[in-house]
């Protein structure tokens, strides 16, 4: 697109298209302190897909939590949580946020998974821990899905 991602359709992808601008633009003005501007706005963009991400830990983490703990108590409480962090994701997910996700997934299931291996070890399910999945049986649809959780691991489907 000549003009660059549109704001209201690609917030992330706008700051970094606007970053992008700033840094080309020639101006008479040198008051305009054009760099720095424009490192802000690329940071504002990666707070943004930041925020996206650590939600998707998250969701990975309470998912584990529910699929392996074998804990009865806090299973309410992960669902809460997820949900939380699904609406959080709803709130800033663009189709670029959504692509950096997907290309992130297994690196942030691996981040995730290392939390939950140190907390099932911290409360003795030193057996749960050794069956946590070493990489991500769960899809970017899946960790959106409202309405998706995982069955705890070994039930019948």
């Amino acid at each position: 697109m000549p003009d660059g991602p549109r704001y209201d359709d690609d917030f992330f992808a706008w700051t970094q298209y606007q970053a992008e601008v700033l840094r080309t633009l020639r101006t008479r003005d040198n008051r305009f302190d054009r760099e720095h501007v424009a490192e802000e706005m690329e940071d504002l963009g990666r707070s943004y897909r930041d925020a996206v991400r650590s939600q998707v830990r998250r969701i990975l983490i309470h998912f584990l939590k529910l699929a392996y703990s074998p804990a009865a108590d806090p299973r309410q409480g992960w669902r809460g949580s997820i949900t939380d962090a699904r609406s959080e994701i709803a709130d800033k997910l663009s189709p670029t946020l959504r692509r950096d996700l997907e290309e992130t997934l297994g690196t942030l299931y691996a981040r995730a998974r290392r939390r939950v291996l140190d907390d099932m070890r911290d409360f003795g399910e030193q057996e749960a821990a050794a069956s946590v999945a070493a990489e991500c049986p769960y899809t970017l649809d899946q960790v959106l899905d409202d309405d998706w959780y995982p069955e705890p691991a070994g039930d019948p489907k």
